[in-house]
């Protein structure tokens, strides 16, 4: 591989923003036919190095070559058509269009007099979409896709042109098991034409799986490039935030408080049925299954975001009715949603402003808000929740993805919550700040606070959890407890086919 001539090169890469150098003399090479990864903390640099291969950004000093030759990529389009590809995390499709012109946006195949050439743009795109074994076809409406599929409609983008690096960053963020194998043969029929795949991702499983080589950025700085075949996970982590993470396990055996919440016969329509479970003060329960099982819909429902069709729930006790999430805030039950940056931060607001939106009618007087309650609520998550941030007033959306989670987790937490529901935590952070958000999970179970924890990591799942709920296919198969749950049963559990009774 190391005799073959790099599709991209990028050399002595600098981008500076105020007051932040954001790469320091980045040098990397794509070798044609590799997976090469790219890892790094959450603002280490990874990001805005993409952006500059896919012309976003431009560099302030070095060099980006294709094919061997000295390029300036001033849009995303001059990069597309130097057959780079990229295809983002965050979403960046049209929801009102259809499938089909989201692919093609900007490229629209023409017949005479500039007329849209219909037929060919969906018969083109519906022979992608079987590529990529999707259930749906060119004609569908983006926004009536879940964000899985609308995840599809961004990597079917890559399929248009002839291109010769593509860029994933965290592509199977939102993908069920069945979509990633999909993603995965895609890659290596992308790599067997010869095709360069950056491929940029947290889990450590997928790396290891599907790459040649991985790169290591830390600070902005480039700290080496490892063949995945001579490394470890130990050893990549080491790279990456400098120390050895501890992987011990905290103590879970402590005495439980009463009852915070409990769920009888919980339904929503053919959502979920039948779901019972309780929450005791200073427990978390992680409820864990595949995609489409029901977990996230119970919490929506526990939240007030969906209406029951049956069942009942009890906050320390008592019976009550939450039919919007304005009850459930009320009754002390607090949501850190799945989608931080769509329903968690306003993403050009400030930190404190973000921090204190959910009360901000109790801090108004007189139709003015107490710019000094507010900034005392916000010093005071910003040093419990140790969040990296210059100041108040910088923009939530410039920050971290583990710090942006910290600033949802403080907004909720400054709302002192009986019940504090957590949907996928850990989701697009790196594994420093993963293990920060684990230990400051376990903390506030500590602290006395009833937690649900909801993921799609089973790592993360047992590493919380004190109770640990398996859903298939909107119902409960079984609850685990720390001492008594294994990844064989899991699996099993989530897969339909755990039977209690041959457990031993």
């Amino acid at each position: 591989m190391s005799a073959q001539a790099p599709v991209l090169e990028l050399k002595d890469i600098v981008k500076t923003f105020p007051g932040v150098i954001a790469l320091d003399h980045v040098s990397l090479d794509i070798l044609p036919g590799e997976v090469h990864a790219l890892m790094g903390e959450n603002g280490a640099g990874k990001s805005t190095l993409m952006k500059v291969l896919g012309g976003i950004y431009q560099p302030d000093e070095g060099d980006i070559l294709v094919a061997g030759e000295k390029t300036i990529l001033r849009t995303p389009l001059e990069a597309k058509g130097k057959g780079i590809v990229f295809i983002h995390q965050e979403l960046s499709l049209a929801e009102e269009l259809s499938v089909a012109e989201n692919i093609y946006m900007g490229e629209l195949p023409r017949k005479s007099l500039g007329r849209v050439d219909w037929s060919k743009l969906f018969s083109d795109v519906d022979e992608i979409l079987g590529r990529l074994n999707c259930n749906f076809n060119a004609q569908t409406i983006v926004g009536d896709l879940s964000i899985a599929n609308q995840q599809m409609v961004e990597i079917a983008r890559a399929l248009t042109v002839e291109a010769t690096t593509v860029i994933f960053d965290e592509p199977t963020a939102s993908l069920t098991d069945a979509e990633k194998v999909v993603l995965f043969d895609i890659i290596e029929d992308l790599k067997s034409r010869g095709v360069g795949i950056v491929y940029i991702s947290h889990r450590m499983e997928e790396i290891f799986k599907i790459s040649d080589r991985i790169s290591v950025l830390r600070d902005g700085e480039y700290r080496g490039t490892l063949k995945a075949s001579d490394t470890n996970q130990d050893e990549l982590t080491q790279l990456m935030i400098g120390r050895s993470l501890e992987h011990t396990r905290p103590d879970l055996s402590q005495s439980n408080g009463d009852v915070a919440l409990e769920v009888k016969g919980l339904s929503c329509g053919k959502l979920f049925q039948d779901v019972s479970f309780k929450v005791h003060a200073g427990e978390v329960v992680g409820f864990y299954g595949l995609v489409g099982a029901g977990r996230t819909e119970v919490a929506e429902t526990i939240f007030g975001m969906r209406n029951k069709s049956s069942g009942e729930i009890f906050l320390n006790g008592e019976k009550v009715e939450i039919n919007s999430p304005a009850d459930a805030i009320a009754h002390g039950i607090s949501l850190v949603p799945e989608d931080r940056k769509g329903q968690g931060l306003v993403l050009g607001m400030n930190c404190r402003d973000n921090m204190t939106l959910p009360q901000i009618d109790d801090l108004t007087v007189s139709g003015l808000t107490a710019p000094q309650s507010e900034q005392e609520i916000f010093k005071k998550y910003r040093d419990q929740l140790e969040i990296k941030t210059p100041n108040w007033k910088q923009t939530v959306g410039n920050l971290s993805g583990g710090n942006q989670q910290k600033i949802v987790i403080g907004k909720w937490l400054s709302m002192h919550p009986n019940l504090l529901i957590v949907d996928e935590p850990t989701r697009g952070i790196d594994v420093g700040s993963k293990s920060e958000i684990h230990n400051l999970i376990r903390e506030l179970a500590g602290q006395g606070y009833a937690i649900i924890v909801i993921s799609s990591e089973m790592p993360e799942i047992l590493s919380v959890s004190d109770k640990i709920v398996a859903m298939f296919h909107g119902e409960i198969v079984h609850t685990f407890t720390s001492s008594n749950v294994t990844e064989d049963k899991l699996v099993q559990a989530i897969s339909g086919i755990y039977e209690p009774e041959n457990a031993a």
